[in-house]
């Protein structure tokens, strides 16, 4: 995630210097919910256009890992949006809960970051070892890794 959010730096920097000159954005809070909504859908195509086309991200690709369905198929744009869609619920939940409790300070950072550790954790209780967002739109990511020898 780390290293995908590296390489998204550049998207979002440029799909948002597009976006501030065609609007003449002079301000941080002029049209910034248009310019979330527009860094969403940035992202969502980013995400499904290469899940759709080869099953890897430009990270995805360096790690040698790849997005199938459950059976191994190729993704589709449909199950790739869903998979965008469901992998929101990694930070939506606790971002929406502190914001319900008027959440300050360091509860800001706290609430979302307990969301994120309970959303990862989630993975010891699925039998393959998968995501939820990935058990829920029916993909699964596979190792291209060799197995290693044993000697």
């Amino acid at each position: 995630m780390v290293y995908e959010s590296m390489l998204l730096f550049g998207v979002v920097f440029i799909s948002t210097l597009i976006f501030s000159t065609v609007l003449e954005q002079r301000h941080a809070l002029y049209l910034r919910h248009a310019l979330e909504s527009w860094l969403f859908v940035i992202l969502g195509l980013y995400f499904i256009w290469f899940w759709n086309r080869s099953g890897q991200t430009l990270a995805m690709k360096t790690w040698r890992i790849r997005l199938t369905r459950a059976d191994g198929a190729p993704v589709n744009a449909w199950r790739a949006l869903l998979r965008f869609l469901l992998s929101w619920l990694w930070f939506l939940p606790g971002l929406a809960l502190a914001w319900a409790l008027g959440a300050k300070g360091w509860m800001l950072i706290w609430i979302p970051s307990v969301n994120v550790l309970v959303w990862a954790a989630l993975i010891y209780a699925d039998p393959q070892r998968q995501f939820v967002h990935d058990r829920l739109a029916g993909t699964r990511i596979v190792d291209l890794n060799p197995p290693k020898k044993k000697q």
